[in-house]
């Protein structure tokens, strides 16, 4: 099982490994197998004004949905009903959970094939965990979010356009990119007080690492109130943030030298091995 904590740290969930969260609409996350399709798992929550919110939220959907009933699945009571609908000559059963905890109500669906077990859904569903009020999450790590990779290929790409608008080169993730990203760096064509063209210009130099460093992939870092993108290789705790890793200099008017820190980290990951 994977493990993944949503924005704002308002819940975490664990989902199969063979699954990925793909991008939905606006405060939905969606979650299946992109290799075996056996149903797709969203889940949204929502922010009340009343301590009960969620208890009030579970007892209106008893009230006014037809056939749902009380369970318990994992540590919360739910609210479980389903619904039978047809697309394209297909028929499908949507599974919905209404849950949660004091002011925040969660809202759960399962869609598969008609007269497929819910349990795929259901079993997410148990190991879903609410944050209270007073809990404090320790520093985690999880799989790069959709939130996150959006982030990056957006930074990603500022970087490859000032890279090519500068130097008229085609950018390809490749080591030799680092020379390239460097020279621009040096230009002076950026101030110091541009903070996010620095940290783009990082995100940039982390492609070239996953790009050239076998094992090396985008994860997420959950750290109170701090979440961002990160590389980590394998599962080694040789962890990188390359948004951090030019600003944190250049803000301190201080130089960076990518090919010192290319090297640095290729021997960390070395010693890893």
């Amino acid at each position: 099982m994977m493990k993944y904590i949503s924005p704002g740290s308002w819940f975490s969930l664990e989902y199969p490994d063979n699954w990925r969260e793909f991008e939905d609409t606006e405060d939905c996350f969606l979650f299946y197998n992109p290799d075996k399709w056996t149903g797709n798992f969203r889940i949204s929550a929502y922010q009340g004004k009343m301590e009960d919110y969620a208890h009030r939220c579970l007892e209106g959907e008893l009230m006014t949905t037809p056939g749902a009933r009380r369970i318990k699945v994992g540590r919360y009571d739910c609210a479980y009903s389903k619904e039978n609908f047809q697309e394209n000559n297909v028929w499908y059963t949507s599974h919905f959970w209404i849950t949660g905890l004091g002011a925040v109500s969660v809202e759960c669906s399962f869609t598969t094939m008609k007269g497929e077990s819910p349990r795929p859904g259901e079993d997410i569903v148990r190991t879903l965990h609410v944050r209270s009020d007073e809990e404090r999450w320790p520093k985690e790590i999880i799989p790069v979010r959709v939130l996150e990779i959006n982030a990056i290929n957006e930074a990603f790409d500022w970087a490859v356009s000032a890279v090519k608008k500068q130097l008229a080169k085609d950018f390809t993730s490749v080591e030799a990119d680092i020379d390239n990203i460097q020279r621009v760096m040096d230009s002076g064509k950026f101030p110091t007080s541009q903070r996010s063209a620095w940290e783009s210009f990082g995100i940039a130099f982390g492609a070239i690492l996953v790009n050239e460093m076998d094992g090396m992939e985008w994860v997420t870092v959950v750290d109170g109130d701090h979440e961002y993108p990160a590389l980590r290789f394998a599962e080694t705790p040789v962890v990188i943030s390359p948004a951090a890793l030019i600003w944190d200099k250049v803000g301190k008017g201080k130089s960076c030298s990518l090919r010192a820190e290319y090297e640095r980290i290729r021997q960390e990951v070395e010693a890893a091995l």
